[in-house]
């Protein structure tokens, strides 16, 4: 069974927000996904959230399970993503997939490339984000 996604008030008003405001018809089905884990999830104060779990501006080492390739990552806002610095925005399949799980977690999660599993090796959040 899925984890169950632990995120910040601070977060968790962004991301409403940003599902609110999505009109882009080319991620709606993204912005579904988001919503629903948005549903899910366990809101908590920024002071009492585990430093190993994800959220915006964390930096992530995430491992796709069957192939142990491993990718650094940072989730960010869809204005900051750049592939190439590896800024994932928050609206990509992705983030979504593991936005508000910690370290050791896995997750199964419906990608472009397919069905993935995948496993949150570490992560960083630095307090002055």
């Amino acid at each position: 069974m899925k984890p169950t996604p632990v995120l910040t008030f601070t977060d968790y008003n962004i991301l409403r927000k940003l599902v609110k405001n999505a009109k882009d018809a080319t991620n709606i089905r993204e912005i579904a996904l988001l919503t629903q884990e948005l549903d899910r999830a366990i809101v908590n104060k920024e002071d009492e959230l585990d430093q190993a779990i994800i959220r915006i501006n964390s930096h992530a080492i995430i491992e796709d399970v069957n192939s142990k390739q491993q990718m650094k990552i940072q989730i960010v806002m869809p204005s900051q993503s750049n592939i190439k610095e590896g800024k994932v925005s928050i609206l990509a399949p992705l983030s979504i997939a593991i936005i508000g799980f910690k370290e050791n977690d896995q997750v199964d999660w419906l990608l472009p490339s397919g069905n993935k599993v995948l496993k949150i090796i570490n992560v960083e959040n630095s307090s002055n984000t």
